[in-house]
């Protein structure tokens, strides 16, 4: 018997609605925790949207449960869920994005009986647009705090210069803090100074560990950026951010619940079929790390109800861009493109590289039209500085090869090695730990800082062996044709 979309997103993805062990979501993860109660709750919310005096249609209003369209005159009214704490907007393609005094963006209201926005339109639009994706900022201390501000945010602020009069905002990918949540004013001072506006991801670290619910553990996030799921459009991309961290007490999962899935299902149930849909999390639907790294299943790396998300994301031309896992990797699955993107980080603030020899960093997406491309921005790096190549003998198990860790590439890259300027070949990509992170995470007393930090294997090494005394290029062209060196 055929399943409908409605029953398969409540069979799906429960979990949210109880404060239920992660082994008995994983044990069934299509039967029900518990039914969804009747909503009885409600309040009758009334308002506007507006440019100027003049209303807007279309636009999108929602609790988080309930999506609405605005009227022709901008008005909307909207029976909502008394315990969703925000009614919000989604920013329609051509205003700017309204941000609060500290540039976080401000696209939602408390829930009550009234609640109206004014935006503003954007003179020359934005069809060609460019976000930055910041993951994993994970200030523990003001230590940590002073490297963000002396570091990260007068490369994001050359970053932005660079990218002209292009419409930018930019997009802090969970764990924004390292569990002191006291210390988010100090990410909002960076906001700030960093010039455009930002929006927000709950991560696992941006939690209220002391909360025996999922939705109270999000308290502090909120109060200072509104909701933990919502869209946006920016030209021709619809942007989603949802919220999966499922805190269950006691720790997380990777895991969106069923409200989050229904209310994703209305959302995109206003979007045009072949849209680009750029999804926004913090945990990735789905790391590779675990398998690369011969582990048994982690059910906090990876979404453990992805299927309900690649369900949903059918009809589009889908990415999902995440952190989280403090390395590296583009992939697919699932009938979509996958981005886990390198920290600011690095490896928690221990020195300037992931565990996996990515250079502390952002990723730049630049967007025209319907079309999003992408690099990794490495931090005080130029924005050409996209591998670091290793001579022979850094790596033991291959002590004849010349590697390369080009840490953005994916399967449509072409890397190739040259000896004293002329072309050998093609080089051969397989698993193995950056030489680098080998030398500066190994040990009991290494890195100095986090001690437990190891290196771990990566996907984007490359091979190949190399003639002794010769002068080597490396030549690493991605999927649009630009070609970026490397040379030992």
């Amino acid at each position: 018997m055929p399943i409908s979309r409605r029953h398969f997103l409540q069979a799906s993805s429960t979990a949210a609605l109880a404060v239920a062990l992660p082994e008995r979501i994983l044990r069934d993860p299509f039967a029900p925790l518990l039914r969804t109660a009747p909503r009885v709750d409600v309040v009758r919310v009334r308002g506007r949207v507006t440019a100027g005096r003049r209303g807007l249609a279309g636009v999108a209003v929602s609790d988080g449960v309930t999506v609405v369209a605005t009227k022709g005159d901008g008005s909307f009214e909207l029976l909502a869920d008394r315990a969703q704490p925000f009614v919000h907007v989604s920013v329609p393609a051509g205003y700017r994005i309204p941000t609060n005094p500290t540039g976080t963006a401000a696209f939602y209201r408390p829930l009550a009986e009234q609640a109206s926005f004014t935006l503003e339109p954007l003179p020359d639009g934005d069809r060609d647009h460019a976000f930055l994706l910041l993951a994993d900022t994970q200030t523990e201390n003001m230590f940590e705090i002073g490297r963000l501000h002396a570091e990260t945010v007068p490369d994001v602020q050359a970053t932005v210069r660079a990218l002209g009069a292009t419409p930018a905002f930019g997009v802090a990918c969970g764990d924004i803090m390292f569990d002191d949540l006291s210390l988010y004013p100090e990410y909002e001072r960076a906001v700030q100074t960093m010039g455009v506006p930002f929006f927000q991801v709950v991560g696992n670290h941006d939690l209220v560990q002391t909360s025996g619910t999922n939705e109270g553990a999000n308290a502090t996030f909120e109060r200072h950026f509104g909701p933990s799921y919502y869209s946006f459009d920016r030209g021709e991309v619809h942007y989603v951010v949802l919220d999966d961290v499922f805190w269950y007490g006691t720790g997380y999962i990777g895991h969106v619940g069923q409200r989050q899935l229904q209310w994703l299902e209305a959302d995109l149930a206003r979007v045009e079929r072949g849209r680009t849909v750029v999804v926004l999390l913090h945990i990735p639907a789905l790391s590779t790390r675990t398998p690369r790294n011969a582990g048994a299943s982690d059910i906090s790396w990876s979404m453990t109800n992805r299927e309900a998300l690649y369900r949903l994301l059918e009809p589009y031309t889908a990415y999902a861009v995440s952190g989280h896992t403090h390395e590296h990797e583009r992939h697919r699955d699932g009938g979509i493109v996958h981005h886990v993107t390198g920290t600011v980080c690095g490896a928690w603030w221990s020195g300037d590289i992931c565990w996996d020899g990515t250079p502390n960093g952002y990723g730049v997406y630049e967007v025209r039209g319907s079309e999003v491309r992408w690099r990794y921005k490495s931090t005080a790096q130029p924005a050409e500085h996209q591998m670091r190549v290793y001579p022979p003998g850094s790596d033991p198990r291959s002590p004849d090869d010349v590697i390369a860790n080009v840490w953005d590439a994916d399967d449509s890259w072409t890397v190739v090695w040259y000896e004293n300027g002329d072309r050998r070949g093609v080089m051969g990509r397989r698993l193995g730990r950056d030489p680098r992170a080998v030398t500066e995470h190994t040990g009991p007393d290494a890195p100095p800082r986090r001690q437990w930090v190891e290196p771990i294997l990566t996907s984007h090494l490359y091979y190949a062996p190399a003639t002794p005394g010769t002068k080597i290029r490396v030549e690493a062209t991605n999927g649009w044709g630009v070609t970026y060196l490397g040379e030992v």
